[in-house]
């Protein structure tokens, strides 16, 4: 287990089940699981997850396993399983030797299926998906009993041995539990065990041709391990009876208990793996990792810090009662980390040169800067002025609303670590539009954001000179959705997708020394926001930056 991952812990009913369970001598240690199916990549929502059962087990002296629970082959691939792996290292947790794959359990987990015929508690079923979807009934109809459920034990044996031998097509038969079809919860309905799918496994190749269901790998794996407190999300508060029933009418050498809690509801966004896969393959997003995307791969390229996500974590809490958690407090949660830890740097989005008219042309000079307000022992800078130096063109307004404090022609406004300049004159392009402007210093001005005669000026602005930047490409990410819950029952969540979500940059202009910026390494752009080299795109003297969040809130007034 990471020390990394040591946030101090907010309390919570698990944490006191776990605490009553040891003090009672019921468990002598605590063993947790995150049981991730590698269908997709991970996304905010497991990170919940992950934080949780690895939390427990550090802070209870105990351990958590990693197990793929990889029953479906038709949807899973390497590629999922080593993000799941690269996606829990990064938050700060590892599994140590505690790495497994329900498919280890494959033939242990037909040998109780064979169990189960043998007490008359299994049968081999021959109705088609349909006829079993029709014979199950409704949440206030009871379900009938499929015509086959009353096979003897050594008809069902026998065809479950040729499903294993591979002698049925696909879909053609089903091995399902005896419960029953009466039951109110529908999970206890007879349910599926065994379906047949002749397709090769990521981890164990072709030596099956059936493959048992989650339900029944779930807790038949959980007991293997050894599993003391095997938690959930509330959608499987409903199985819980099922992983009770296998678990009483198996030979497990355990009987672990799961617990169900809320899973996390996060505004702007989707998580549902399905339509999170949908935006990959229709190319509505550029992959799993995309920086809009709510995956933890995504949020890591985009510059959200582990620390951020896990304090994240602490801070939504964990319930029983579902809830809608804003985005802005995951925002908030990586603003304050990269406000204490960031670097800061100057930069400018949207370039135009100012000519400081009365600055000697043959003149250079340097200032020396601080590389965080706050923390002197990460040291200092030089940044070399200039008479043509590169402002922002939002810094500028040639007929300025009220309030507006930055540059106007006859206007002044202090760069920021320099000087104060007077904005004098300005030059428009055929289309109308100002591509340059001309200004005078204030030679005496450098101390403060004071004039040499004693006049405080409101605006400050930040600034480059224009021979010493270097040119950059920053990619502007937002939200992915505009609306802050685009996935709402009924509605295509896609029609919700904000068409400003990225905006790309390619000439920036940034400190030269920003050439040098490692893929992964964070700077608060001054004035601008919190950027990230990218990860991915990034090339050895040539970084792309992506904004990871802004410096406050931007959509408050949106919510």
């Amino acid at each position: 287990m990471s020390t990394e991952a040591t946030n101090t812990p907010t309390a919570n009913f698990l944490r006191t089940i776990v605490s009553d369970d040891l003090a009672s001598g019921k468990h002598q240690t605590v063993v947790t699981r995150f049981p991730p199916e590698p269908n997709g990549y991970l996304h905010i929502g497991h990170a919940k997850s992950i934080c949780l059962n690895f939390g427990l087990a550090r802070d209870f002296g105990g351990v958590c396993h990693l197990r793929f629970d990889d029953t479906n082959p038709v949807k899973e691939d390497t590629e999922y399983i080593e993000s799941i792996k690269e996606s829990v290292r990064w938050l700060g947790f590892d599994w140590g030797e505690h790495l497994y794959h329900a498919s280890e359990y494959f033939e242990q987990l037909y040998q109780w299926a064979e169990y189960l015929i043998g007490q008359g508690k299994a049968y081999v079923d021959d109705l088609s998906p349909e006829q079993m979807k029709e014979y199950r009934g409704t949440l206030t109809e009871a379900g009938k009993e499929s015509p086959f459920r009353g096979r003897t034990v050594e008809e069902s044996l026998d065809q479950f041995r040729r499903m294993r031998a591979g002698e049925f097509t696909d879909g053609m038969k089903v091995l399902r539990a005896k419960i029953d079809m009466a039951s109110p919860n529908m999970n206890l309905r007879d349910p599926v065990l065994y379906r047949i799918l002749h397709t090769s496994h990521p981890h164990v190749g072709d030596a099956w041709c059936i493959y048992p269901m989650y339900d029944f790998t779930h807790g038949q794996s959980d007991a293997i391990e050894g599993i003391t407190h095997s938690i959930c999300t509330l959608e499987f508060e409903s199985h819980r009876p099922l992983y009770e029933w296998f678990l009483e009418n198996l030979p497990v050498p355990a009987k672990p208990r799961q617990y169900e809690f809320a899973r996390l509801n996060l505004s702007y966004t989707v998580m549902s793996k399905r339509k999170l896969q949908e935006l990959v393959q229709t190319g509505l997003v550029n992959g799993w990792d995309d920086p809009r995307m709510p995956t933890i791969m995504g949020l890591k390229r985009r510059g959200f810090t582990p620390a951020s996500i896990r304090t994240f974590c602490d801070r939504i809490g964990v319930g029983r009662s579902d809830a809608w958690i804003g985005y802005e407090l995951l925002e908030d949660c990586v603003r304050n980390d990269l406000n204490d830890n960031a670097l800061r740097a100057m930069a400018v989005l949207h370039p135009i040169k100012l000519i400081i008219d009365n600055y000697p042309e043959d003149k250079t000079e340097e200032f020396e800067v601080a590389n965080h307000p706050s923390k002197p022992e990460l040291g200092t800078r030089k940044l070399p002025f200039s008479r043509e130096i590169i402002i922002d063109v939002d810094d500028f307004m040639e007929n300025p609303s009220k309030g507006f404090h930055r540059l106007t022609v006859g206007g002044e406004v202090k760069l920021k670590y320099a000087y104060v300049v007077k904005c004098t004159g300005m030059i428009k392009d055929e289309q109308g539009r100002v591509v340059e402007l001309h200004a005078d210093y204030d030679p005496g001005s450098t101390n403060g954001p004071m004039t040499s005669d004693g006049r405080k000026i409101k605006g400050v602005i930040h600034w480059l000179s224009a021979p010493h930047a270097a040119t950059v490409e920053a990619r502007l990410f937002d939200r992915l959705f505009s609306d802050a819950n685009p996935d709402r029952g009924g509605a295509d969540y896609k029609q919700f997708l904000n068409p400003e979500s990225l905006q790309t940059l390619p000439e920036c202009r940034v400190e030269a020394a920003l050439l040098a910026t490692a893929p992964g390494q964070s700077f608060q752009f001054e004035r601008l926001g919190y950027f990230c080299a990218d990860q991915k795109d990034s090339q050895p003297g040539k970084p792309v930056f992506n904004r990871v969040v802004t410096l406050r809130d931007t959509w408050g007034g949106k919510n």
